[in-house]
């Protein structure tokens, strides 16, 4: 996803049942807790200008902070922005503003921020790993300000983001924040105070969310509209999942192994270990999209009911489209799980594929294991990332030279998920896409934008189209959902020609629903 975790590998852990506990361990009691003064609010205002294919425009940059508060008004969490607003704009009501965030659980928006949309961007290598500091910040050629306001939000306990605690002299909690509704709920009220505190409550509004981002988008859409009132433009999706049954590799469930193949497919394409390798990838991925849901799908639901002859088709057919041997997919039972083949399908070069994004390689940890070990990937650029964000913050921004910015911090997560219409509280796998569906519903002009990288090994591509596919919405809403797709992983922006895509197919999307 390294000294820390990349942005997935949280929802990795939590998705494959490994127990992951708190990395700031809970301030001890102070006697004094009740005369502390908790935190203010704090606000860097500087200025500065950015060129978006060849258009400059002129902004003001807000690095601050916004304290959330319980129902008794008392002091919770203080959640770290940076907000980049258009000068010149007379009316506020005319110009969109969209909220961004990344996602882990535990992922600050560093990310997107430094790689995608503000208006400076680090330079990475574009699938090796990046050389050591000192890095490169450029003029942002596909930042989103021709086409709105950017507010990026920084989630509790990652960036400056930090709970106030009794300690401090206020109240706030790990469970008021480390869970999938009390996550929604705080990023809601920030929303919500960020609006009224800069009089945009009458602009048209879109939420933005990457990865943990995309379930945390679709809960909280359906929040804010149903709990506070207000309707959203949009929502733009990147690397989703909503389902997370469709990456959940459990015994029983054979979903993920279909849902996947694709992806591998794409992945042994580009790396050259296809037996019969295609010219083009889009028709030759067409082609193993209809095998997965069909022949293949039909073989795994006959589970050891499936005959001889059916198994080494099926093993044969796998070989083709995975460049992985026929003898270990045989052995493999013809199920292989995204770890075990990062880690298989280039081994005899003991060489580990990337799971965020599977163009990078890195060497194997350990060529003897059945399963990768780490994120090549996320190992290439993540110093790049952290590093160019820190210069960037406490010498452009003038902000956070006195704190430690943390770019992931992972805690114990509360998975439940109460459902505002079916009243429940789901037991098992979360699935969110019934609130998005929901919000689509309750306001029929909402429209979703979903993009996705064909070398994401992390929120697979065809699991996507599966999930927007299975939507309970009526025929007369399903064009309101958009799909969209690159050559590039997880972290889509960086590959930079994939950035540009990315970036028109956003601010088109903005500029068709901004209601003007």
């Amino acid at each position: 996803m390294k000294k820390y975790l990349a942005p997935m590998l949280f929802l990795f852990l939590a998705v494959y049942g490994i127990s992951v506990m708190a990395a700031d361990k809970p301030a001890a009691k102070n006697q004094a807790a009740s005369t502390a003064t908790p935190p203010i609010e704090q606000k860097s205002v500087t200025r500065g200008s950015v060129t978006v294919e060849g258009k400059r425009i002129d902004y003001d940059a807000t690095a601050g902070t916004i304290i959330l508060k319980n129902d008794k008004g008392q002091p919770t969490g203080s959640m770290f922005y940076v907000a980049y607003t258009r000068r010149g704009v007379k009316n506020l009501g005319t110009r969109p503003v969209t909220f961004f965030y990344n996602g882990g659980p535990g992922s600050s928006t560093v990310w997107l921020h430094m790689g995608a949309f503000g208006p400076r961007r680090v330079v990475t290598s574009d699938h090796s790993h990046t050389p050591a500091a000192p890095y490169q910040l450029v003029n942002n050629d596909y930042s989103l300000l021709d086409a709105t306001d950017e507010v990026f939000i920084d989630a509790m306990g990652t960036g400056y983001s930090r709970i106030i605690g009794k300690d401090q002299g206020g109240a706030g909690e790990p469970k008021d924040f480390y869970g999938v509704d009390a996550d929604v709920a705080s990023f809601a009220q920030f929303i919500s105070r960020y609006l009224s505190e800069n009089g945009r409550w009458n602009s048209p509004k879109y939420l933005f969310g990457e990865s943990y981002g995309t379930p945390r988008s679709a809960a909280l859409v359906n929040y804010l509209q149903r709990h506070d009132d207000m309707d959203m433009n949009g929502v733009i999706l990147l690397s989703s999942i909503l389902d997370f049954r469709t990456a959940s590799f459990n015994a029983g469930n054979d979903l993920p192994f279909e849902l996947f193949l694709p992806s591998y497919a794409a992945v042994a394409w580009y790396h050259h270990v296809l037996p019969n390798p295609p010219a083009q990838l889009q028709p030759f991925l067409q082609q193993v999209q209809q095998f997965a849901m069909n022949e293949y799908a039909q073989a795994l639901s006959q589970g050891n009911a499936l005959s001889q002859t059916e198994f080494d088709s099926v093993a044969s057919k796998l070989h083709d489209y995975t460049g992985l041997s026929t003898a270990y997919i045989e052995k493999a039972n013809l199920r292989i799980t995204a770890s075990e083949f990062e880690h298989q399908l280039l081994s005899s070069q003991d060489l580990t594929t990337g799971r965020l994004d599977a163009r990078f390689t890195g060497p194997s940890m350990d060529p003897l294991s059945e399963v990768a070990y780490y994120d090549p990937q996320a190992a290439a650029i993540s110093s790049a990332y952290v590093s160019a964000f820190n210069d960037y913050a406490h010498g452009t921004l003038k902000f956070g030279t006195d704190r430690h910015y943390i770019p992931e911090t992972y805690h114990k997560w509360d998975w439940t998920h109460k459902n505002p219409t079916l009243g429940q509280t789901w037991p098992g796998t979360l699935n969110v896409a019934v609130d998005l569906a929901e919000a689509m519903k309750y306001n029929p002009d909402l429209q979703v934008l979903v993009n996705s990288g064909y070398f994401d090994l992390a929120t697979p591509y065809y699991a996507t189209v599966y999930t927007m596919d299975h939507l309970q919405i009526p025929k007369s809403l399903q064009d309101h959902v958009q799909m969209k797709y690159y050559d590039s992983g997880h972290m889509v922006y960086v590959h930079v020609p994939a950035l540009k895509q990315l970036h028109d197919n956003a601010a088109q999307f903005i500029r068709s629903t901004d209601n003007q």
